[in-house]
């Protein structure tokens, strides 16, 4: 009998197959090396390294060049002046050198020592620098006719200057203080308990009401389809507009909200919802529950548009009860898309940053680690603390997805 087992694909067809697979690959595997891998290695790299907000610019010699005194006649005594000064406050520069023109009609009378003059090429040695270092060199010139008529100022002729400095993003220079300065003392554990508050509420609460809101709109209705534009408004409005209608409405002098409750009796006194703990942590968990449950709500209602309406009808005529049919027939349905939200909307309000930094700044305990990252990287200047905040996120997030995806998924049976 002819031998009909399968090709084992080590073939030269297969090989050639695999290399044209890999051939398409290229420019996916490429742009997203360039777009997510360079810069997370980019943000391990700079977590390590003591690098501030001044450092992302190299050390490098600052110039300014003008003439002083009198250089309106001939026989006129003036200075040629080059202020210098090192830009870099810790990092010092070295083997710093200038050069310059001199322009035609200047005649130089004396020479500093580091200097040096051919012609009308003047070039200088001015040594090594250290960190912020300022240094005046005057050239002494008499004025002659060529000054006057051709009207050509040093200034003209910008001047060149060389230096070598050490740059605190490339060179060798590493260490574990960022991390140090994160974990030390209570801070950080503050801050991460309320961003898992944050998350963890924001997202359950995104999903019960999305998982509300679908069950409502799961029935055909006359005005279904203008319910539904409603309902996605919170997500699809800037967030900026959303953000400052909140802070508005809640305000404590001026809000509705306030002004209902103190007519109502619920309140003597104006609340400041997005001023007091813990209120305000509440208050902008709120926010990212409305402004997010649209996602929810799209994804689950269209999950259950697509289950077989043949088990309600059976349910139904056996006395399934509308919650029974929901919790035995919809709910084990509905678990593989519910797994799947979850997951995208932990890691989505898990690096949320901006709704909490609009509504509050990361004041009256709303601070989470992405705020964090903000305040340690441009607040206090200290960019390698904020990566190394970026990098503490990166780890949470992998940790959770891999157990998320080895356990809980297994279970729901993705």
């Amino acid at each position: 009998m002819a031998d009909v087992s399968p090709p084992t694909g080590t073939g030269p067809l297969a090989k050639r197959e695999a290399r044209l697979a890999w051939g398409l690959l290229l420019p996916t595997i490429t742009a997203v090396a360039l777009v997510v891998v360079l810069p997370l290695l980019a943000i391990f790299w700079i977590s390590i390294k003591p690098v501030k907000l001044a450092d992302l610019r190299p050390p490098e010699v600052v110039l300014r060049e003008d003439i002083r005194g009198d250089d309106d006649a001939v026989g006129d005594l003036a200075n040629i002046r080059y202020r210098l000064r090192n830009s870099s406050q810790e990092q010092p520069i070295t083997g710093v050198t200038l050069s310059d023109t001199v322009p035609d009609g200047l005649r130089v009378v004396t020479l500093d020592a580091r200097c040096t003059l051919d012609g009308r090429a003047l070039a200088c040695d001015l040594g090594d620098w250290e960190p912020g270092f300022r240094e005046n060199l005057m050239i002494p010139v008499e004025i002659e006719q060529p000054y006057l008529d051709n009207a050509l100022r040093p200034q003209d002729t910008p001047a060149q200057t060389t230096g070598t400095s050490s740059n605190v993003l490339t060179n060798g220079t590493f260490t574990l203080e960022n991390f140090t300065r994160i974990f030390s003392g209570d801070e950080f554990v503050e801050v991460l308990l309320v961003t898992l508050f944050y998350t963890v509420f924001g997202t359950v609460g995104a999903l019960l009401v999305g998982l509300f809101g679908a069950l409502l709109l799961n029935k055909s209705f006359k005005g279904q389809g203008i319910l539904r534009g409603l309902y996605l408004f919170p997500y699809v409005a800037p967030v900026i507009a959303v953000a400052f209608a909140w802070l508005i409405l809640f305000d404590p002098f001026s809000g509705s909200a306030n002004a209902l409750l103190l007519q109502m009796g619920v309140t003597s006194e104006a609340i400041n919802f997005f001023g007091e703990r813990p209120l305000a942590l509440i208050m902008v968990t709120v926010f990212e529950i409305w402004r997010y449950f649209p996602l929810s709500f799209l994804f689950i209602l269209a999950r259950m548009q697509s289950i077989d309406t043949d088990m309600y009808e059976a349910a139904d005529m056996d006395g399934a009860s509308p919650f029974q049919q929901f919790w035995y027939l919809s709910v084990p349905q509905l678990l593989g898309i519910l797994s799947v939200l979850f997951l995208l909307r932990f890691i989505w309000t898990f690096n949320k940053f901006d709704d909490i930094f609009l509504l509050t700044g990361g004041n009256a305990g709303t601070r989470t680690l992405t705020v964090n990252v903000y305040e340690q990287a441009f607040a206090i200047s200290n960019i390698g603390a904020g990566a190394a905040v970026a990098v503490v996120i990166f780890g949470c997030l992998l940790a959770f997805s891999i157990f998320f995806l080895k356990y809980i998924s297994r279970e729901e049976g993705l």
